[in-house]
């Protein structure tokens, strides 16, 4: 049996890595990650190379390979955090309104919140890659499921509440995604010399869902 003190080696162990500046495998692959993240927001998908990460990070890309070998998956595990971490946004957003009107109306005008040009920007390209990337096109659908079901758990709680008349939820929120998507993608270019697009929108989506009163 050894009789090393497991706090003292430990203390040891974190003292030589502060150091030497080395970090551990779980630090140096979440930091693979982050700037992963920060690649696509700045430049897009496309621009997540082992080689564009190893230069971010000053390393060798032949590290990055070491850790996500496989690049397409990694291109996919890029945008699904990305995607999950804005929908975690817009979720907070509708929770902080009170009843089933507002916290719908919370979530879709967050939806179209400019600050998320940049999110926007790498849904686009995502639909487009996941042409010729399966893994990420099974990440897009799985995203494009999750916000469907927000929606819709939004719509079903105004139905219940007896604030929309809608029959079917689940179509109409996928009509609305369809229709939030679009003005997004629109944003992207600088659409101008309209109204506000919000405000035309949620009336829109108040006439689709039969809004009472």
């Amino acid at each position: 049996m050894s009789t090393k003190n497991p706090q003292e080696t430990a203390a040891r162990t974190g003292a030589v890595r502060k150091r030497t500046g080395r970090k551990s495998p779980a630090e140096r692959h979440q930091e693979i990650r982050d700037v992963a993240v920060g690649l696509a927001l700045d430049e897009g998908l496309a621009a997540i190379t082992l080689r564009r990460i190893g230069a971010r990070m000053g390393v060798a890309s032949s590290l990055v390979a070491h850790y996500e070998p496989r690049i397409d998956e990694f291109v996919a595990a890029t945008f699904a955090r990305i995607a999950g971490l804005d929908r975690a946004e817009v979720e907070s957003a509708r929770d902080g309104a009170s009843g089933a009107g507002a916290r719908l109306r919370a979530l879709l005008g967050s939806s179209l919140d400019t600050e998320r040009l940049a999110v926007t920007a790498v849904w686009v390209e995502a639909w487009g890659l996941g042409r010729r990337n399966e893994a990420l096109a099974v990440s897009v659908r799985e995203e494009m499921d999750a916000w469907q079901e927000l929606l819709r758990a939004g719509i079903q709680d105004g139905v219940d509440s007896g604030l929309y008349a809608v029959a079917d939820p689940a179509a109409a929120a996928w009509q609305v995604l369809g229709m939030i998507d679009g003005l997004n993608a629109q944003a992207l270019v600088r659409w101008e010399g309209v109204p506000d697009r919000r405000e035309h929108f949620l009336e829109a989506v108040q006439h689709l869902l039969g809004a009472r009163g």
